[in-house]
């Protein structure tokens, strides 16, 4: 039976199933935690800045040690970090649902960090170094829909869990997952790594990177309570200056640097990143602060609040493939111009919006996101890796992922300072929902600015596997011929399913356990 299910055709479409399970768990963890916070208020006795940190400590080291972990699956194993990467992220999210304060459930979430950022560019790199040019484009456009999905549903398991099971069981449900995505691991990722020449840690470069991320998100979160002049807020700004200077020097005097800077000499590979950076930059802070403005204002409750999401959550699902495929066969810089444009226009939409709002108001602008992330997302990634040599696939993804985190790690802080300098000390539903008005016009003009680096910067990238377009039936002949499995619909909606019904099982498991027992 086994050797069967795992025939040399369909075997890379199972490793992705796999890398496929663990990196819907950690993306997972970027969102589900937001309509939790007030139980976790409740529950922790936690300030306003620590429900904060809560959200950026895991984003902030998720990004901070991104490269690294991408260094360290093309020096070791990419299926090794990967594994390990899966330990620490389940050790870590016990911790999580263990923890008796608000100090220690943040210091648990910046280790789940760092499981994460072994985790993530190992998934991609595996996928890259797994897949041929012609097929690639097709599962990273899986790849960003089991990611967008799952950043995208975080509100609405969330919601269930903590009503049915408390907030405790958004951190429990992570440690099965954990221990079959190792089994899977082993049973269904071949290792490989980077054995073109020697290899090495950059300690200085994971310092200095990490210090400067850390001091600039520091001083975003905490300016409204010290003030933005005060000289710890400065003095954070000017850490953050100096650090990420230092780090770019360092980078380009190393003889094996953690970011190899020669990237960037690519035109696509640099507008991709900064594409990235910018749309979840403007688009991070729609899940944290929308979910309290529908909770808060309009009176949702977690679940009303989560459940709010799935028009965005479907649209991503079948976007995201689909982009995929445009972009192998048209390029990425329409797509991705398109997607930004979508995306500014939904963050322009739900500035309008006001305290007495339906859910039918809250629609239009969820259907514009679940179409316009998936056209930025997709073709950027793909765009990004189609000049990235194999060899280099572990740190180029992490290149990829470090702008996506970033970007989440400091737009929910920047969303967060906006907020907080216009609401001043107010209560009322009037001042909040003004203070979001006013962020979210600015995320708007960050998007964009990314549609016009999109539009300007991105080559396209459909014929640069080396081989010209071809009808389908000479394109299956082919495959056929070389004794590949195209990939069929069927196949790929076996790996989503594959990837997401042993998670989807496991929470709605817990959640209708702790409902049948508190009933």
């Amino acid at each position: 039976m086994r050797e069967r299910l795992l025939t040399s055709a369909n075997r890379r479409w199972w490793t992705l199933a796999a890398v496929s399970l663990g990196l819907f768990m950690i993306m997972l963890d970027n969102t589900v935690v937001n309509v939790a916070l007030p139980s976790i208020q409740r529950d922790l006795g936690a300030r306003l800045s620590e429900l904060e940190w809560i959200v950026s400590g895991y984003a902030l080291t998720f990004a901070a040690f991104l490269l690294t972990g991408g260094k360290l699956a093309d020096l070791l194993g990419r299926r090794r970090i990967f594994v390990i990467g899966l330990a620490v992220f389940g050790g870590a999210s016990l911790a999580c649902a263990l923890a008796p304060g608000a100090g220690f459930l943040i210091g648990a979430r910046v280790v789940q960090g760092v499981g994460a950022a072994l985790m993530n560019p190992a998934t991609l790199s595996i996928i890259t170094a797994t897949f041929p040019a012609r097929q690639r484009g097709t599962a990273i456009g899986i790849w960003v829909g089991v990611s967008a999905t799952a950043l995208a549903i975080g509100p609405l398991v969330g919601g269930l869990l903590t009503e049915h099971a408390g907030w405790s069981s958004i951190f429990y449900v992570n440690v099965p997952i954990a221990a079959v995505a190792i089994a899977a691991s082993f049973l269904l990722i071949d290792e490989s790594r980077d054995t073109s020449r020697e290899q090495r840690l950059d300690l200085p470069g994971l310092v200095s990177s990490g210090l400067g991320l850390f001091a600039l998100t520091y001083a975003l979160i905490e300016a409204n309570d010290h003030g933005w002049t005060s000289g710890r807020i400065v003095g954070a700004f000017a850490v953050a200056a100096v650090s990420l200077a230092a780090f770019i020097a360092l980078e380009l005097r190393q003889r094996l640097p953690m970011l190899d800077l020669s990237l960037f000499r690519s035109g696509t590979f640099a507008g991709a990143n900064t594409v990235l950076l910018l749309v979840t930059l403007a688009m991070f802070g729609i899940f944290f602060f929308v979910s309290l403005y529908m909770q808060n204002i309009l009176g949702y409750s977690a679940v009303q609040a989560g459940a709010a999401f799935l028009p965005l959550t479907l649209l991503v699902v079948l976007v995201a493939p689909i982009a995929g495929r445009l972009s192998d066969r048209l390029g990425s810089r329409a797509l991705m111009t398109i997607g930004m444009t979508l995306v500014t226009v939904q963050l322009l939409y739900f500035s309008r919006l006001g305290v007495h709002e339906s859910f039918w108001a809250l629609v239009p602008g969820m259907l514009l996101g679940g179409v316009g992330m998936p056209l930025v997302m997709t073709p950027a990634s793909a765009a990004a890796l189609s000049g990235v040599p194999v060899d280099k696939a572990g740190v180029g993804s992490a290149v990829l992922n470090t702008s996506r985190q970033v970007g989440g790690s400091i737009g929910i802080a920047l969303m967060g300072a906006i907020m907080a300098h216009e609401i001043g000390g107010s209560r009322a539903p009037e001042s909040f929902v003004h203070g979001l008005s006013v962020a979210l016009i600015v995320a708007a003009a960050i998007a964009a600015a990314g549609a016009l680096v999109a539009l300007t910067t991105i080559r396209s990238h459909a014929d640069q596997v080396g081989e010209p377009r071809l009808g389908r039936a000479r394109r299956l002949r082919r495959l056929v011929e070389e004794g590949e499995s195209p990939a069929t619909p069927a196949v790929v909606a076996g790996v989503v399913l594959a990837a997401l019904i042993p998670i989807m099982v496991t929470v709605f498991a817990a959640a209708s356990i702790a409902a049948h027992l508190a009933s």
